[in-house]
């Protein structure tokens, strides 16, 4: 990044995407209507698009969830992760569109304030068949909520990465507020087995994806073993792609060790941005570029260019007969540490 650069700004490309998100949204709308007054014509509107919007809120989380998996399978599917927040905001509309109709249609038309009727109108949370459905999809509203408010990257400086990272993993925990929302509501008076069973492939899928992704993960997290000294033997230096880099685990860390302009770096592989796999990207104009939203740094001193002010761990390397070795213990984030530079007898096939 330099002075020229915006990170994670509007571009083109976003208003694409949100342009596709959008019209999507409002086809899928309209066809549930449509083919819900066909199949009930004595369905009220209000009735169909709740439905409508539940339905379209719980299949947007579907694929905001397994964006993440997907990439970690396919880097083809990074261009999705790059705004997978604008689908949680869409989602949280969604989500509040279908709660705004829930609760004009079941709760607005008493004496009672509808919010309190909400939350006291049903308290039988011992009993399975009338077990208060609402207010699970209540708190998975708010949580939605919670990570549509903070999406923009203000919030994920002011409170820090791994704040933001944890906040933005109650993703999941809202997931299964709404399948337990949808399981004791819509699935006690509808026992259609369409929706019991597209529900169950959902969260198969899911499941699938996020176990498959978690083994491929695993495989590199082994902890890699360690020489006399105690450096790290990575790997030979012609292992190493040019502007790339061989990931190696020590001491529980992701390292992401570089090889670029005939030099040897290494530096911690978690991005600041939103814990991105540095190792996986490349080096462009001089800097590791994070392949999920293009952060930057540099690979001496782990330090983005300036006006950025993020900093990642780095590491001291030794080329030693033309193998990588890898020091275990990290510097302060920003320390300036001399790249090990690749002599020609390093190379494999050169005397």
């Amino acid at each position: 990044m330099s002075h020229g650069y915006v990170a994670v700004q509007w571009n083109p490309q976003k208003r694409r995407y949100d342009t596709v998100i959008a019209v999507s949204v409002a086809v899928y709308v309209a066809a549930f209507v449509a083919i819900g007054l066909v199949a009930n014509p004595f369905a009220t509107a209000e009735t169909l698009l709740i439905r409508a919007f539940g339905s379209g809120a719980i299949l947007l989380l579907h694929v905001a969830l397994a964006i993440g998996p997907l990439c970690r399978l396919d880097a083809r599917f990074l261009p999705l992760l790059y705004n997978r927040r604008h689908l949680g905001v869409a989602t949280f509309l969604l989500g509040a569109a279908h709660g705004g109709f829930a609760v004009f249609q079941f709760h607005a038309l008493g004496d009672v304030n509808p919010f309190v009727s909400l939350l006291a109108s049903n308290t039988r949370f011992s009993s399975l068949s009338q077990f208060p459905f609402q207010q699970l999809g209540l708190a998975a509203l708010v949580i939605l909520f919670l990570m549509a408010a903070t999406s923009h990257d203000f919030w994920l400086t002011t409170l820090t990465g791994p704040v933001w990272k944890r906040l933005h993993m109650l993703a999941y925990a809202a997931y299964g507020l709404l399948i337990a929302h949808v399981a004791f509501g819509t699935l006690q008076t509808d026992r259609s087995p369409l929706l019991a069973g597209a529900l169950a492939l959902g969260a198969s899928v899911l499941l699938g994806l996020h176990l498959a992704a978690a083994r491929r993960e695993a495989a590199g997290d082994r902890e890699a073993p360690r020489s006399d000294d105690g450096f790290v033997d990575v790997c030979h230096v012609d292992e190493i792609p040019d502007s790339r880099a061989r990931v190696v685990t020590v001491g529980g860390e992701r390292v992401a060790v570089y090889r670029f302009d005939g030099c040897i770096s290494a530096i911690s592989s978690v991005c600041q941005h939103q814990n991105g796999p540095l190792g996986e990207g490349k080096v462009l104009d001089g800097c590791i570029t994070c392949p999920w939203h293009g952060f930057q740094y540099e690979p001496e001193t782990g330090a983005s260019p300036a006006p950025f002010t993020e900093k990642v761990p780095v590491f001291a390397t030794e080329i030693r007969e033309g193998r990588v070795y890898v020091d275990p213990r990290p510097f302060e984030p920003g320390t300036r540490v001399e790249p090990s530079r690749i002599a020609a007898v390093d190379v494999k096939g050169v005397a």
